[in-house]
């Protein structure tokens, strides 16, 4: 009997430290998606100046688009210094937001849509762009599953004893349009070549 008792408690004791133990690495790799955020932020940031320089010749009738890609450039590296998760969204939307832009411009005209520079710096927007989503993906993952975690039985016994607390993840807002598809945003779009 009384090895019983100390079976189920060497289990017990087990089963604690596997339950805190996933606590600490999630909350060091929401650290570190949040980190990684930030590190494409700024890879993309050093970006935008090599595709303004390259492309300012083929587009000078282009101007607004330098001017919007100099804000985010800007607004990138205000937002990688200062650490702020929704700064660092805010930042990437912006940069986002500016990239279709540009590749609309590149597509229409065949001669920048040759230039293999262009090109290049293109592809390699488009990379670091995809690897943010990533990276905010791994971010909204990762704070999601501790958050389940944190609030399910038996394992919140385990978090209000060592009084672990939710992580906030990337803030988004509640209310508003953000949260509703309109009927055009739900229509299948037309591409006319």
């Amino acid at each position: 009997m009384i090895y019983v008792l100390f079976a189920i408690l060497v289990i017990l004791i087990f089963w604690v430290i596997s339950i805190y133990n996933f606590f600490v690495s999630t909350k060091t790799r929401v650290g570190a998606s949040i980190q990684e955020i930030g590190n494409q932020l700024k890879r993309q940031s050093e970006l935008i100046p090599n595709l303004e320089a390259s492309a300012k010749g083929y587009l000078k009738h282009e101007k607004g688009i330098f001017d919007e890609l100099t804000s985010a450039r800007k607004q990138i590296s205000s937002a990688v210094s200062s650490g702020d998760v929704n700064k660092m969204a805010d930042a990437g939307k912006m940069l986002s937001d500016v990239l279709p832009k540009i590749q609309v411009i590149v597509e229409s005209n065949p001669e920048i849509k040759a230039n293999e520079l262009v090109k290049s710096l293109m592809d390699e927007l488009r990379d670091t762009s995809d690897k943010i989503m990533y990276a905010r993906r791994l971010l909204i993952d990762l704070t999601a599953d501790y958050n389940v975690k944190l609030v399910t039985f038996p394992s919140s016994v385990v978090a209000g004893i060592f009084r672990f607390e939710k992580l906030k993840g990337l803030e988004t807002s509640e209310e508003g349009d953000k949260l509703k598809v309109t009927e055009a945003e739900a229509k299948t779009p037309k591409i006319n070549l």
